[in-house]
């Protein structure tokens, strides 16, 4: 269980000492001394936080709503707004939102937001429909209330199908968070823009690895959550 994490770690220690110790010059000193990755690997994981924390308030109450009677009308409405920001490329989508707000750290979050959103929403949708509606009405039959059906039946059953889509929009998130730098945002894109803006490679190089590594372990951290927090018999 701990060899994947512990190889994706070798792999940016390996990377960081390279940086450390091979000769550079005055712009790669710049952008590849310790303080300054570590301060754009902080801003990276803050962007994909936050980003992520939105996607939950949101997602999950909704996809809850719209698996309800009274409001499944609204459901090829919702996922059609909710496609649209999807279906943008999210270079184009944060340059958007740019443009109309300002540049800076949370109009970053509001683009990932809106990027990563359809995973969570609709997981936890499907989670929630593929539930046996004979469980649910064996629920009803023993007298529970709908709101003790869905706390105590149907999420519990939705768990690892829903926990699945958190995961997808963790690892979107942390690769999307990348061209953030665009805007003046932060994170470790900053190190790609200024790998090809500079044509230094091993700036280029750095940057990819770290938002790759980091991808890898939020993705194993996932899969952890995924695991262990899913209802003993559902795994």
């Amino acid at each position: 269980m701990l060899l994947p994490p512990l190889c994706y770690l070798a792999v940016a220690v390996a990377m960081i000492v390279y940086t450390q110790t091979t000769p550079l010059d005055g712009i790669e000193r710049g952008s590849l001394n310790l303080p300054f990755i570590l301060r754009r690997t902080w801003e990276h994981i803050q962007l994909v936080f936050y980003s992520t924390v939105l996607v939950l308030v949101v997602a999950l109450p909704l996809g809850v709503l719209l698996t309800r009677r009274g409001a499944r009308r609204a459901t090829p409405f919702v996922l059609a707004l909710v496609n649209v920001g999807q279906a943008t490329p999210a270079v184009g989508l944060v340059v958007l939102l740019a443009v109309l707000f300002h540049i800076g750290f949370w109009t970053a979050v509001a683009a990932l937001f809106a990027y990563s959103l359809l995973p969570t929403l609709r997981n936890t949708m499907v989670g929630l429909e593929q539930v046996d509606p004979r469980l649910i009405d064996a629920g009803r039959g023993i007298g529970m209330s709908a709101t003790g059906v869905l706390a105590k039946v149907e999420l519990p059953i939705a768990v690892p199908v829903i926990l699945s889509g958190v995961r997808t929009t963790l690892v979107l998130n942390v690769g999307t968070a990348g061209i953030a730098a665009f805007i003046g945002a932060g994170g470790l894109g900053d190190l790609i823009t200024t790998g090809v803006s500079t044509q230094r490679s091993l700036i280029l190089v750095t940057g990819c690895v770290l938002i790759a590594v980091l991808a890898l372990l939020i993705d194993w951290l996932g899969g952890l959550a995924q695991r262990f927090l899913a209802p003993k018999g559902l795994t």
